[in-house]
């Protein structure tokens, strides 16, 4: 059965940072791609970041430059690294993923966690 865990969320200030972890069983991530996507309130979920199997990535504009996504094959783990947070990057934050290792399209990937929250406020 696969699983995919995400870890990491919580309340932060504006301009604070946090590391999200999604941890997989049942499943080698090494061959897959792995997204990261948020579900703010009242909006639709969007796509954050993505790393190809070749470890090529890709970021939504809103976070290029703040966030960093990565991989450690040997735990099976995919992190986003969140930096200089603003209250818009308010969200349930998912991670999924595509077993053709290609990239993150939202209507594609094989498999999904149950999210982490991450609140940005004063």
């Amino acid at each position: 059965q696969v699983q995919l865990v995400e870890s990491g969320g919580g309340l932060v200030q504006p301009g604070g940072s946090l590391r999200l972890s999604c941890a997989a069983s049942g499943v080698t991530l090494d061959y897959y791609a792995i997204g990261w996507f948020r579900q703010a309130p009242g909006k639709e979920r969007e796509g954050v970041s993505c790393i190809s199997s070749s470890d090529g990535s890709t970021y939504a504009d809103s976070v290029k430059g703040r966030f960093t996504i990565s991989r450690d094959n040997a735990k099976n783990t995919v992190y986003l690294q969140m930096n200089s947070l603003k209250p818009e990057d308010t969200a349930v934050y998912y991670c999924a993923a595509d077993r053709y290792g290609l990239g993150c399209d939202y209507h594609g990937m094989d498999y999904w966690g149950k999210g982490t929250l991450v609140t940005v406020s004063s």
